[in-house]
């Protein structure tokens, strides 16, 4: 098992930094590994919708599509992606740190199967590192 929490606070208001996060067409922008999004359902985001992220991790080319499984607008994201040897569930969550500030966090978890078992010890060290990266990139283009 993956689990893997990490958080910020940005000083911007929370509706604000949850608008930015949940739209997937910015993940490009802040997740240094994501290159592409493609929409598979109509947009705008809700429960049941479908997009497929192109990325790179531990210098392999990952193709995955996210589901959104639970969305409660400026508070909580979750998707889900049962696809491939890692499925994963990413949340993502927002709380007020102040009159301007909001607290984020994002956490990953996954059960990996076959091989990607044996290398769930080093995958969660390596996608702490990335989620934090993530964040900071995150905090910078809305504290601009």
């Amino acid at each position: 098992m993956v689990d893997v929490l990490t958080e910020t606070v940005i000083e911007r208001p929370s509706a604000e930094v949850a608008a930015f996060a949940t739209d997937p067409d910015n993940a490009p922008r802040w997740y240094r590994n994501i290159s592409s999004v493609v929409w598979q359902t109509p947009k705008p985001l809700a429960v049941g919708s479908r997009v497929a992220f192109s990325a790179q991790f531990l210098g392999r080319q990952l193709d995955y599509v996210y589901e959104i499984s639970e969305l409660v607008p400026g508070r909580k994201l979750v998707m889900r992606t049962a696809q491939g040897p890692f499925p994963m569930q990413t949340t993502y969550t927002w709380t007020a740190a102040g009159p301007a500030a909001t607290q984020m966090t994002l956490r990953n978890t996954g059960e990996p199967a076959g091989f990607s078992r044996l290398a769930a010890a080093v995958m969660a060290p390596m996608m702490r590192a990335a989620n934090r990266r993530d964040l900071r990139d995150l905090k910078r283009i809305l504290e601009a």
